[in-house]
This record gives structure tokens, C-alpha cells and sequence, in this order.
């Protein structure tokens, strides 16, 4: 039962994400053509190379800049590690008590604080391997150097998330715990 819930919510982010894609490219056809007439083939990547940063939208770079966790941490959230910003979100429910708002607040200033930083350190990497191309400079050697650089930092900031949401366990007792999950619909 709980594999299915989260297949259910894997597919369900799946849905909303391809939804967002739609919402940013024009209505095509069933062959794939625009479905404004003009018979060309329009690529799903039309309009984005007006991107401060091709690979990130101005959502991710925002969300990065804010140390959001943009589904970094799901597989401790999906299997009962629940992360500090929600928890607070629900400290009411949960009938946290002082201490455990005043230790899920300090986890939770903590660890936006980190992701941030590795958030700037992944958009600058992401930016350096963009202008590797702009500038003309890409070659394959400084290339992979450049995305080594960016999944080092990503991997960097996905760890600091999933490592605050192990943290909330201490903090939690295991019957609060199990209501985050029910309260979050897991």
C-alpha cells in the first residue's frame, strides 16, 4: 500500500511537471507540428534560449537562491523522514511543543542557509558550463570538468536536504512522525 502511494505521488508530480512544460510552449498538433499553421516542427525547447541560464528556469534559479528543496529530499520524505519546513507548517496538528518549534525553527534557518549557499554554487556551475558554449569554448575536456563541477555541487545541496530531514527525526517523537506522514497524505 505504501508503494503505491508513492508511485501515486511520483506520478502525480510527473503529471504536474509536464503540465508546466505545456504551460510554456505553444499548442501543437498530433504530428507534432505548431498547431498555428505554419507546418513547421516547433521543438519543446522553443523559447528558452532566452534564459539567463539555459538548463534552469528563472523558478529553479529563484527556488535554488531561496534554498528551497524542490524535491531533493523525497525519498526521505516519502519514507517517513519528515523535513523541518513542513513540520513547522504543521506544528499545530503535530502539537509540537515550545521546544520542539524553537528545534525545528533552528534546523529549518539551518538548512535553508546551507542550501542557499549551495544553491548560488550550483547556478554559478551551471552558469560556467552555459557560457562554455556561449563564448564558444566548449570543448570536451572543459565540458566534463564543468558538469563534474555542477553534479558535485548538486549532489552537495541534495545531501544537505535529505541530511536536515534526518535530523527532524530526533526531534519528533515516532507518533508524530507517523502523523506527519498522514497529514501529508503518504
Amino acid at each position: 500500500m505504501k508503494r503505491h502511494l508513492q508511485l501515486t505521488l511520483l506520478l502525480a508530480l510527473a503529471t504536474s511537471a509536464a503540465a508546466q512544460q505545456h504551460d510554456h510552449h505553444p499548442p501543437r498538433a498530433a504530428d507534432g507540428r505548431d498547431a498555428g499553421g505554419t507546418g513547421h516542427t516547433r521543438s519543446h525547447y522553443a523559447g528558452l534560449h532566452h534564459r539567463e541560464i539555459k538548463a534552469l528556469s528563472a523558478e529553479q534559479i529563484a527556488d535554488l537562491r531561496a534554498g528551497r528543496g524542490m524535491a531533493m529530499a523525497l525519498p526521505a520524505e516519502l519514507h517517513g523522514y519528515p523535513g523541518p519546513t513542513h513540520v513547522l507548517e504543521l506544528a499545530e496538528p503535530l502539537a509540537l511543543s515550545a521546544q520542539q518549534v524553537q528545534r525545528t525553527q533552528q534546523l529549518a534557518d539551518r538548512m535553508k542557509t546551507e542550501a542557499a549557499a549551495l544553491g548560488e554554487q550550483f547556478i554559478a556551475a551551471e552558469a560556467a558550463l552555459d557560457r562554455l558554449f556561449l563564448e564558444r569554448h566548449a570543448s570536451a575536456g572543459a565540458v566534463a570538468t564543468a558538469v563534474a563541477t555542477a553534479a558535485r555541487v548538486q549532489g552537495q545541496l541534495r545531501a544537505a536536504h535529505l541530511r536536515y530531514h534526518l535530523l527532524m527525526v530526533d526531534v519528533l517523537t515516532p507518533a508524530q512522525v507517523a502523523a506527519y506522514g498522514r497529514l501529508r497524505g503518504y
